[in-house]
């Protein structure tokens, strides 16, 4: 009977580690399973975080990364020979993306790719188009028989800007009006006489 009760005791012994070391392998499996799957998760965020940061709520449509540039253009809107103020305080930092800043109304900064001056405007409520300049108080400034809405950037005349993203040190003059040929060009030298700030 000893030889029997100790053969079955090895038997139960061997059984239960076997058992115990069964039950610890499948407790690792599973941690290691569920780590992966951590690991998966927090990268794919990652990667979508990094790479779709332009979809965040409020980031225009098409754009970069915020901060992934800080680039400046300097701007010039005459109506009628008037120049407009961009300085006020209704004008001032509307976004992060693209804005004016510290009360100077002809400096724009951009701090992002692919951001346009279309949005620049939007975000100050003010529409722009190839034909119309309008305010948010409802002036509004298209093209007529009599007068016309004109867009230069570096002294090259285009068709309109709201889908243009400016590279650094561009200079753009939205001029709206009967100008001659010479008091564009007096425009065009008022806006390169603009200091354009860091």
């Amino acid at each position: 009977m000893g030889k029997k009760a100790r053969k079955e005791r090895e038997e139960k012994r061997e059984s239960f580690a076997a058992q115990r070391s069964k039950k610890k392998r499948k407790t690792y499996l599973m941690a290691g399973a569920v780590f992966a799957v951590v690991i998966a998760i927090v990268g794919y965020s990652a990667y979508n975080f990094a790479t779709n940061f332009s979809n965040a709520p409020g980031a225009p449509p098409g754009a970069g990364m915020l901060g992934g540039e800080h680039v400046h253009s300097s701007i010039l809107v005459k109506i009628f020979g008037d120049k407009f103020d961009f300085s006020l305080p209704a004008y001032q930092i509307k976004s992060s993306w693209i804005h004016f800043e510290a009360q100077d109304g002809t400096t724009i900064h951009r701090h992002a790719e692919g951001v346009t001056l279309g949005y620049l405007f939007d975000t100050l409520s003010i529409d722009v188009s190839d034909e119309c300049f309008i305010f948010p108080d409802g002036r509004q400034f298209c093209t007529n028989e009599d007068y016309t809405l004109k867009y230069y950037v570096n002294h090259e005349q285009v068709t309109g800007i709201y889908d243009y993203v400016f590279n650094d040190e561009d200079r753009i003059l939205i001029s709206y009006g009967s100008e001659t040929p010479e008091e564009i060009e007096e425009q065009l030298r008022e806006l390169d006489s603009q200091q354009i700030l860091a």
